[in-house]
């Protein structure tokens, strides 16, 4: 079945805030992204989550992007490593105590992120959502769909997902939900398929998203989305849910941050900034 995902009531759909809660609440979240010269892909992904209500916002990422994180998100806790000489059993420790992950957004590639990403296809007690590079292995090397065991969510945009399904991105965009849903169903994945109009799929049913605009074409608005998904997933919501609604939530930001700045001059920043805004 195909829909136009788009609840009348923002606030009934969006995981409940309670009177007695605390931090550990609304879970832990582990952002698994930045590489050198990448950093800004780990901040947009961390603060968007926390912009969408995660308690706690861990960040994995290399040691060199760890001054500029905790000047630009001191409320997010790193744990950095070496390229050059990582310790595994570090990210396996971390990810035992977390709630969710977001994983792939500016993470690169190469044998040690490939480790990293074997790292979180093995983690299936968490609900997960993979972006960029961590799509970009998955399309690389067919033996890492092998170790999936439990469902998550990917977000491709239409050269990620020729280069995951090998269809062309013609035929890809002749139709999205068939392209989504085929490939969710052969991969047991949610597919957030991102374009000017995004599909979200479980497989089954397909939920079209008709908000945004162009000014969200601009680099690391990918990233956004991710940690958006990734805050909702920390707050328990199931895969679908947190997918349909992420695009939504990311939708309606980025059409604010338009209203605020017009599209040429918004950037993926303008969008986290008004996450949410408003909503108690």
């Amino acid at each position: 079945m195909e829909m136009i995902y788009c609840p009348q009531k923002l606030s009934e759909v969006l995981p409940q805030r309670r009177a007695d809660s605390f931090k550990g609440t609304y879970g832990k979240l582990l952002v698994i992204a930045g590489s050198r010269n990448m950093c800004g892909a780990a901040y947009l992904a961390g603060k968007a989550a926390y912009r969408t209500g995660a308690g706690l916002v861990y960040i994995y990422t290399e040691e060199c992007n760890r001054v500029i994180l905790q000047q630009l998100l001191p409320e997010a806790v790193l744990i950095t490593y070496d390229p050059q000489n990582r310790e595994p059993d570090v990210l396996k420790e971390c990810l035992d105590g977390m709630t969710a992950v977001a994983a792939g957004s500016g993470l690169g590639t190469g044998e040690v992120k490939k480790e990293i990403i074997k790292q979180v296809l093995a983690a299936n007690h968490l609900p997960r959502v993979l972006d960029a590079d961590a799509l970009n292995m998955l399309a690389a090397d067919d033996n890492l769909w092998e170790m999936v065991r439990a469902p998550f969510i990917i977000t491709p945009h239409i050269g990620e997902m020729s280069r995951l399904s090998g269809l062309s991105a013609k035929v890809i965009k002749s139709d999205p939900a068939k392209a989504a849903r085929n490939f969710s169903a052969a991969h047991r994945v949610i597919t957030v398929l991102k374009d000017a109009r995004t599909v979200v799929s479980d497989g089954t049913d397909c939920s079209w998203n008709t908000c945004g605009n162009n000014g969200m074409a601009t680099g690391g608005s990918g990233d956004v989305l991710a940690g958006i998904i990734g805050g909702l997933l920390a707050q328990k919501m199931p895969l679908f849910e947190a997918a349909r609604l992420g695009v939504y939530v990311h939708a309606l930001a980025g059409d604010a941050a338009a209203g605020e700045r017009g599209t040429y001059s918004m950037m993926a920043g303008d969008i986290v900034e008004h996450i949410l805004y408003g909503v108690s």
